[in-house]
C-alpha cells in the first residue's frame, strides 16, 4: 500500500526538473512585484519571505486543480510576441503550436517572464501565478499544450499573496500565487496509473476509474485555499486508493454518495482533516464509509492514515 500511495508521483511526473532547485525567496522580476508574504508590523521578516514579528499572518497555502492559460498584460507584449512569431518557423502549425513553439526557445524567455499566467478553476480566474525559482518558468511553458484537450489538468502548490493590482494584467484582479511545485498531465495519464482490483476486470474497472475522477473532479471544484480543500485535491491527484476503493464498491453495486471533510479528534499542534467517503448500495440503500487523513499543517500535505472503514460515533 504504501508503493500505491506514492505511485502517482512517478507516471504524472512534471516534464522538467527544475524542482530539484532549491527553492528562491523572492519572486522573478523583471518588473516589480507584490510582496508574496504578508509583513510584519515591525518590518521584520526571516530569509525565506516570511515575517517574524509578534503580528505575523499564518501562510496561506493553496493545492489548486485547474488550467493554465496565458495572457498579454498590455499592447506591448502582445506585439514584441507577434514580432518574436515572425522571427520563428511556424509553417504548418496550428495558432497554438507556433505559441508554445515561440515560448519554448530559449531566446524567448524574456516573454515568458513578461506574460500573465492566469489559473483557472472551472473556467473561473481565480490566480496569478508566479514562480519562486526562476527555473520553474519551464514548468508555466510546459503547461501550454501543442495539442489541447478538454481533459488537460495542471495542479498548482504554492502560497497565497495579495491581489494582483490592476497593472499587472491588464486590469484583472485576483490572487498572485507564488508556486513551488507545478504539474500538469491529463485524465488517462491518471486513470492509468491507478492499480486495478484484482476483483475487477479491466474491461469494467476503466469506465468506472473515468467516471470517479469526472466525479472526483466536480468535488474539487474549488480554490484549493482551505484546509478541507487542500486535502480533498491532495487524495484526488495522489493516493490511488481512493479510486481503487470506489471501484471495489461497483463491484459490489454501490455508488459514492458523499464525501465529506472535517477536522481530525487527532488535530493537536498538526492540522490533521479527516476525509469520510461514503458509499450506497443502490439496491437495498444501505451505506457503508471509509475514510482517511491527511496532514495539511504545511505546504504540502501528506497521507497519515491509509484507507480504512470508518464508524459513525
Amino acid at each position: 500500500m504504501n508503493d500505491q500511495i506514492e505511485m502517482l508521483e512517478k507516471p504524472l511526473e512534471q516534464t522538467s526538473k527544475a524542482n530539484d532547485v532549491p527553492f528562491a525567496a523572492q519572486f522573478l522580476e523583471p518588473q516589480s512585484q507584490p510582496n508574496i508574504y504578508p509583513q510584519a508590523d515591525d518590518g521584520s521578516c526571516d530569509c525565506n519571505g516570511g515575517s517574524t514579528g509578534s503580528n505575523a499572518e499564518p501562510p496561506a497555502y493553496v493545492y489548486a486543480i485547474g488550467r493554465i492559460e496565458v495572457r498579454f498584460p498590455s499592447i506591448a507584449v502582445e506585439k514584441e510576441f507577434a514580432q518574436a512569431t515572425a522571427r520563428t518557423e511556424t509553417t504548418g502549425k496550428t495558432d497554438q503550436q507556433s505559441f508554445h513553439t515561440v515560448l519554448s526557445k530559449r531566446e524567448n524567455r524574456y516573454l515568458v517572464r513578461q506574460l500573465c499566467w492566469v489559473f483557472t478553476v472551472q473556467g473561473l480566474e481565480t490566480y496569478l501565478l508566479r514562480p519562486r525559482d526562476p527555473a520553474d518558468l519551464d514548468l508555466l511553458v510546459d503547461a501550454i499544450r501543442p495539442v489541447p484537450s478538454p481533459n488537460d489538468i495542471d495542479v498548482a502548490i504554492g502560497l497565497r499573496g495579495p491581489i494582483a493590482p490592476p497593472e499587472m494584467c491588464n486590469g484583472l484582479m485576483v490572487p498572485i500565487v507564488a508556486f513551488d511545485h507545478l504539474y500538469s498531465f491529463d485524465r488517462d495519464t491518471l486513470i492509468k496509473a491507478v492499480p486495478k482490483p484484482e476483483k475487477i476486470s479491466a474491461k469494467d474497472f476503466e469506465p468506472a476509474a473515468q467516471e470517479l475522477f469526472d466525479r472526483v473532479m466536480q468535488l474539487t471544484d474549488n480554490a484549493g485555499a482551505t484546509d478541507e480543500h487542500r486535502a480533498l485535491n491532495y487524495l484526488s491527484m495522489r493516493y490511488p486508493a481512493v479510486y481503487t476503493t470506489v471501484a471495489e464498491c461497483h463491484g459490489r453495486d454501490c455508488a459514492l454518495t458523499g464525501v465529506e471533510v472535517r477536522a481530525s479528534r487527532l488535530s493537536g499542534t498538526r492540522k490533521i482533516m479527516d476525509v469520510i467517503f461514503t458509499l450506497t448500495n443502490r439496491k437495498t440503500d444501505v451505506s457503508e464509509k471509509f475514510f482517511t487523513r491527511v496532514d495539511v499543517s504545511e505546504e504540502f500535505p501528506y497521507l497519515v492514515t491509509k484507507m480504512s472503514p470508518y464508524y459513525d460515533r
